[in-house]
């Protein structure tokens, strides 16, 4: 299922609708990542559709969104994975012994404003950067795409 190979890491982005931070995460990670490291999205709950206003925030940033839909969180998923980055699903993200799991305590953008949207964006794009610089030393990062 996976055309993971030992030189390209696969991370899986975990959230509760995988509708906003999963998202945003993977897209980043994809933009960035320059196909160094492939990036995954999941729900422990997926909703029907992306966040509008995540759709909106990536679009403006020139990040494509139209393939992005909620897919459910599986086990399959994550033991496929060298990493799960979890995103506000707690105890619900299932446990794979020899996965690396992190936790990065994000607001939820779904329903929120513009500026408050751009702003878990930006945390987001930080935390993102610097996961890549650590999983692929030598790659050479883009400009963020919020510069």
């Amino acid at each position: 299922m996976s055309s993971t190979t030992p030189d390209v890491p696969q991370v899986v982005f975990a959230c509760v609708r995988n509708g906003g931070r999963s998202v945003i995460s993977r897209v980043l990670t994809e933009h960035y990542a320059q196909g160094r490291v492939r990036a995954l999205s999941a729900g422990t709950a997926p909703g029907e559709h992306i966040h509008p206003e995540v759709a909106d925030a990536l679009e403006r940033l020139g990040l494509d969104t139209s393939r992005e839909e909620p897919t459910r969180l599986t086990r399959e998923t994550i033991a496929a994975s060298s990493m799960a980055i979890t995103l506000g699903c707690g105890e619900e993200c299932p446990y794979v012994p020899g996965v690396r799991y992190v936790d990065w305590p994000v607001a939820d953008p779904g329903g929120q404003d513009p500026a408050t949207v751009r702003a878990i964006v930006a945390d987001l794009d930080e935390r993102v950067r610097g996961l890549l610089v650590e999983l692929v030393p030598d790659l050479e990062l883009a400009p963020s795409v919020l510069s």
